[in-house]
């Protein structure tokens, strides 16, 4: 995890400050404010998953604005996460549909088989479950996000095979 405690700690690598520049660029020189969401996704990147204050701090010096006005993109939406979180984001689609077809149960199984609630990440570190609206898949849900990947038509048992994989995934990497 990484934590810093003021924006002077925070240094992007020297590909990130590419991608950074890149996107600035595509905006006219008062107007750098307009790539804060793609500046945000690569500080959540290159930042272990989550956008601390103190990286909030530095995406508004890189574009000149207020902290405030990246504190309220980064609040705003729930692709940014303001903590830490674990290997892997479960985010699942709560909105009407989703739930018509059992996206509730579906939360308090993962609930069960992680060991944490909506909001929080595993004991083991492991995962994060969060809720998250529309997912655009209405007619497939109950539905989730786990980083690009989307996964359809969940049930308990699909759940636990997906979350098996996931462990196993993540036991072949450390063993790599």
């Amino acid at each position: 995890m990484v934590d810093f405690k003021d924006k002077s700690e925070v240094k992007f690598s020297e590909a990130a400050q590419k991608e950074i520049e890149r996107y600035i660029s595509h905006y006219p020189a008062d107007r750098k404010k307009s790539a804060v969401l793609p500046v945000l996704h690569i500080a959540q990147a290159e930042f272990g998953g989550w956008v601390s204050p103190a990286v909030q701090d530095k995406v508004a010096e890189i574009l000149g604005i207020e902290p405030i006005e990246v504190y309220e993109v980064a609040t705003f939406y729930t692709m940014f996460n303001l903590k830490p979180v674990g290997n892997y984001v479960l985010e699942v689609c709560r909105t009407g549909p989703c739930m018509l077809r059992g996206s509730d149960q579906l939360i308090e199984h993962i609930e069960n088989r992680i060991g944490c609630k909506v909001g929080e990440t595993s004991p083991d570190g492991m995962f994060t479950l969060k809720t998250v609206e529309c997912l655009a898949a209405c007619g497939m849900g109950p539905m989730l996000q786990i980083h690009e990947d989307y996964h359809e038509n969940l049930d308990p048992e699909s759940m636990d095979k997906l979350l098996e994989d996931l462990r196993n995934k993540a036991a072949a990497k450390k063993s790599n």
